[in-house]
């Protein structure tokens, strides 16, 4: 099975938008007319969930009726953040054909149809013309891109010049071994971290100039500790990540916190601009 397909399977629950609306209405709420925040809880499936996708779209600084690129966009909490928040248009992509399906549904439930689409492709190979977006974001993806030099080649491609590239990812700040399963991955042969200087030398080589760049392991760490406090007493609320990691998410978020608590990895925010 090729190196994408085993990562689709990966994130591929089969009935995971059934198990959404389900929590949704235990929770009081209306599923045909939903609020974006009433979802923050499952789609924000990164480190550091809202508060890292609010720090981002601050530091992108984007415009009112631009049109912004997200990359690996899951069931799209992040995307519909920007479309209500800053007025943008949000095209997103996912790898997942489930999580395409999922994040189409909740943003015509959240009534955001009009301003948000997400489409199933590669992020190696993007269905769009050349400089096409004002500005592109990508959040908890290059773990699973082996061919990084790649992605930042399409992504730059896709992106007019002076377009802001947003990036969120999980780095390497240390040799130590990665114990899995991890959240994006269940053994290495799917698991890309690269460090803060493989990132920083790619998007160099692919057209990117350095703006900014913070390490969100602070944040990531005191979120992440109440997330497992709440485990640890049972009191995980029924709409969760756990929704979409499955049965293993103690140990697969377990792992993770352990890396990040001991410094080999580090959530890592950049800002690079397409020259």
């Amino acid at each position: 099975m090729a190196i994408e397909e085993r990562v689709s399977s990966h994130y591929t629950h089969g009935a995971l938008e059934q198990k959404i609306l389900d929590a949704l209405e235990a929770s009081g709420k209306d599923c045909d007319r939903l609020q974006p925040g009433d979802l923050s809880a499952v789609d924000e499936f990164h480190l550091g969930r809202h508060a890292a996708t609010v720090e981002l779209v601050h530091d992108l600084r984007p415009e009112r009726d631009t049109h912004f690129l997200d990359i690996g966009a899951g069931i799209g909490g992040p995307a519909r953040y920007l479309a209500e928040e800053c007025g943008c248009r949000v095209t997103g992509i996912d790898l997942t054909e489930e999580f395409v399906s999922v994040a189409t549904s909740l943003t015509r439930r959240c009534g955001l149809s009009n301003r948000v689409s997400f489409h199933h492709a590669s992020a190696l190979s993007m269905p769009f013309p050349n400089a096409g977006f004002d500005g592109a974001m990508l959040m908890h993806v290059g773990m699973n891109i082996e061919d990084k030099a790649g992605l930042f080649a399409e992504v730059r491609r896709v992106l007019k010049p002076g377009a802001r590239f947003g990036i969120y990812d999980i780095m390497r700040v240390s040799d130590a071994e990665l114990i899995y399963p991890m959240p994006w991955a269940a053994t290495p042969e799917t698991s890309f971290v690269e460090t803060p200087d493989t990132y920083r030398r790619l998007l160099a080589n692919a057209g990117f100039k350095a703006e900014q760049e913070h390490d969100r392991s602070a944040m990531a760490l005191s979120l992440g500790q109440e997330m497992l406090a709440k485990m640890a007493e049972n009191e995980a609320q029924q709409l969760g990540l756990h929704l979409i990691m499955g049965p293993a998410t103690p140990e697969r978020f377990g792992n993770v916190m352990r890396a990040l608590e001991a410094a080999v990895i580090a959530p890592t925010e950049m800002i690079v601009v397409a020259a």
